[in-house]
């Protein structure tokens, strides 16, 4: 199950954007969560200011590259964000299990082409 919320003309978050906040999370880089999922850099960047834009704050804090290093992290509104379509997922799952399993089963042989 893939789950998209749209919030009307201001952001669509789905399974990518939350995977790409996940990506942030655990590798501290937009470059390395992006690459991680077969995205380009550009592409990476260009979601992570759109969910910053749509949101009261930031959900990703990244700092540029130099001596220091640049990196990224998630805010704590990111942090709360991930967790709760985290949840949101796994509640949509349980309670749509038996009508996914019913949807499923109603399905042609994938092996025939259809």
């Amino acid at each position: 199950m893939r789950l998209r919320l749209h919030f009307g003309d201001r952001l669509m978050l789905g399974p990518g954007k939350a995977d790409l906040l996940a990506g942030i999370r655990d590798t501290g880089s937009i470059s390395a969560a992006g690459r991680a999922m077969s995205m380009s850099y550009k592409r990476a960047w260009s979601l992570v200011e759109d969910m910053n834009a749509a949101f009261g704050a930031p959900l990703v804090i990244s700092s540029r590259g130099g001596a220091q290093g640049g990196g990224a992290h998630l805010s704590e509104t990111g942090e709360a964000v991930l967790s709760h379509y985290r949840a949101l997922e796994q509640r949509a799952l349980a309670a749509g299990s038996e009508q996914i399993e019913a949807i499923a089963a109603l399905l042609g042989d994938m092996s025939e082409g259809k």
